[in-house]
């Protein structure tokens, strides 16, 4: 058996007499998950892409965490059963129709049986207790994790134990491109899916196109043509969406104009409304899902019951999600008493923009919340802490969960490391990082493997 007596691993050895808690390794653990040089190496070897590797050092050289973060095998099995409970009742007419009544008329518009691509279910964990935020329909990063999950390097027997329960690379690949297979069938198309186009507003801009780049990549092995472009490059002519001389079958939607409103997305919102392009994710799952107002709508005992939510179904919601309201006049006197407890967010906001925490919040943007309207206060849960550093000079940092999801079911999970109010992947040490699930025959195992 390797020495795990090691100066760097003090957490793990404990894990491994004593077997202590998730919240321990988070907050004593200085394990190394990715070893220097191994990120370089999975992305210039494995994937053949040295000039996206220099792009992520020269742009956005914080998207990867060393440092793993733990949670429990409980924890996860709650949090894939609040994503089985919100899609049971979004599956429901009678919340379709209640939320599709609000909603601007394009969200009404049948997509034509694609689900939506990429959706993230981002937790805070404090504790032993999970606090669903936010959902997002159009969540980045999974290409990335597939490349963390390549270079990932466990720091000892206990931690390579863990890392084969996380799945491989590969198999995340491959789930990709299935997924995005699936969405052409499910769109009724019954010739192969031959191209795609990856759309964001000036893509090569934006912060994460080095994942543009590996999607492309991704896609091209698998013999499907793909573009990176900006929605004014489209064009909508014959019956068809077009970017140059070549038709588009698919649009991999990146773009926060989740309505299509923007004039430059003219072309695609005309091919979208003709189905004439199968488009993912697409307007309507971003208000079936992504709006925040559908967190109060999720939170309310109330109008569950009038929605004919079963009792089961509520219990996991209410229990999960922290409790959230919209924003209203009549209610500014009370929600300004109590902000320290809330945190304020725009309903179509995205990405942490133009949210306050309570504690934070000053009477001058208070009143603009008020009078701008779409807001929502969400009690807050705090996120979890993770430790990095060394021993001798640890530095703290928080986490969230995100749960990537397709049709119901997790594909990946990974978590965010930030310091700061709201993840943002700019912090030294901070970035996307593997998640270990640790479960009590887990830590029985592994105090039998190393007793042999």
């Amino acid at each position: 058996m390797p020495d795990l007596k090691r100066p760097d691993c003090h957490a793990c050895e404990t894990l491994a007499t004593a077997q202590n808690t998730v919240e321990m390794l988070n907050s004593q653990c200085f394990c190394i998950s990715l070893k220097e040089g191994a990120l370089k190496r999975a992305i210039q070897s494995d994937l053949a892409s040295p000039e996206v590797f220099a792009l992520i050092e020269e742009r956005c050289p914080h998207l990867f965490s060393a440092r793993p973060v733990f949670v429990s095998a409980g924890q996860s099995a709650r949090m894939a059963l609040v994503v089985e409970a919100i899609e049971a009742v979004v599956n429901m007419p009678s919340y379709r129709e209640h939320v599709l009544a609000r909603a601007p008329e394009i969200a009404r518009h049948d997509p034509g049986g694609a689900l939506g691509v990429f959706f993230g279910y981002d937790f805070h964990l404090h504790g032993d207790r999970i606090g669903l935020i936010e959902v997002n329909t159009n969540a980045g990063g999974a290409m990335l994790n597939a490349v963390l999950a390549r270079a990932q390097h466990a720091c000892c027997v206990e931690m390579d134990y863990l890392r084969s329960g996380t799945g491989g690379a590969g198999g995340l690949e491959t789930a990709i491109v299935a997924m995005f297979r699936d969405e052409w069938r499910r769109s009724g198309r019954a010739r192969a899916l031959a191209r795609i186009a990856i759309v964001d507003a000036a893509p090569q801009q934006q912060y994460l196109y080095p994942e543009f780049l590996l999607f492309q990549r991704l896609f091209e092995r698998a013999g499907i043509a793909a573009v990176i472009a900006d929605p004014s490059e489209l064009a909508w002519r014959d019956g068809a969406l077009w970017h140059a001389e070549g038709e588009v079958d698919l649009v991999y939607n990146r773009l926060t104009d989740f309505l299509l409103e923007a004039p430059s997305s003219a072309a695609l919102r005309a091919a979208y409304l003709a189905r004439a392009v199968v488009l993912t994710p697409h307007p309507r799952a971003h208000a079936l899902y992504a709006d925040k107002r559908n967190l109060a709508l999720l939170t309310d005992r109330a109008a569950l019951d009038a929605l004919g939510v079963p009792a089961a179904l509520q219990a996991v919601l209410l229990a999960n999600i922290p409790h959230t309201e919209i924003v209203r006049p009549e209610h500014a006197e009370r929600l300004w008493q109590e902000r320290r407890t809330l945190f304020f967010k725009p309903a179509a906001g995205y990405g942490g923009r133009a949210a306050y925490r309570g504690d934070k919040l000053t009477k001058r943007v208070w009143q603009e919340i008020l009078e701008g309207g779409d807001y929502i206060a969400q009690q807050i849960v705090t996120p979890g802490a993770r430790v990095s550093g060394t021993a001798e000079s640890p530095l703290q940092y928080k986490f969230d969960i995100r749960s990537y999801t397709y049709a119901g079911r997790v594909q990946w999970t990974a978590a965010r490391v930030y310091q700061g109010q709201t993840t943002n992947f700019r912090t030294e040490g901070g970035g996307f990082a593997p998640v270990y699930s640790i479960g009590d025959d887990d830590l029985r195992l592994r105090a039998a493997v190393r007793a042999g």
